[in-house]
């Protein structure tokens, strides 16, 4: 493994989140109450070391930027998405651990308000993460990439 294989470990991560993040809502819907926090707990570990990759990958490539590669309605499809996913980014780890501590605390009823935001932020932070990846290293690749 090297530097360059650290977006397609984050993507992995990323997509396995989703999928934790959508079992874990899934089994709070059923009132599986131990699935979920098995989920949740998974998908708080999961994003954790995706953060460690992502940090990790832009310490190693300091200055290299990676360029989208996309035109027309695809690039600013693309833009829009990289803006929205930074900012709720930035915001996700305090709503996760704020949920976090709560649901610990057993503070339920405080938890569930929370939830719904914190849900639909990872969620779509999540989701995004893995589109950014293919619109830069699948789907607009230049010409013998």
């Amino acid at each position: 493994m090297n530097v360059s294989d650290i977006p397609t470990l984050n993507a992995g991560l990323n997509g396995l989140a989703t999928l934790l993040i959508t079992a874990g809502f899934v089994f709070i819907r059923l009132k599986r109450i131990t699935p979920h926090r098995i989920c949740m707990g998974s998908a708080f570990a999961v994003s954790l070391i995706f953060l460690v990759g992502y940090v990790t990958h832009k310490v190693l490539v300091h200055n290299v930027h990676t360029t989208f590669e996309g035109d027309g309605a695809f690039r600013i499809i693309y833009y829009l998405m990289l803006l929205t996913h930074i900012l709720l980014a930035m915001v996700m780890g305090p709503l996760i651990l704020r949920t976090l501590f709560l649901a610990l605390a057993g503070r339920i009823e405080q938890h569930r308000k929370w939830a719904r935001w914190t849900f639909s932020i990872w969620y779509y932070v999540s989701v995004t993460g893995v589109l950014i990846y293919f619109f830069l290293y699948v789907w607009f690749q230049p010409i013998g990439a």
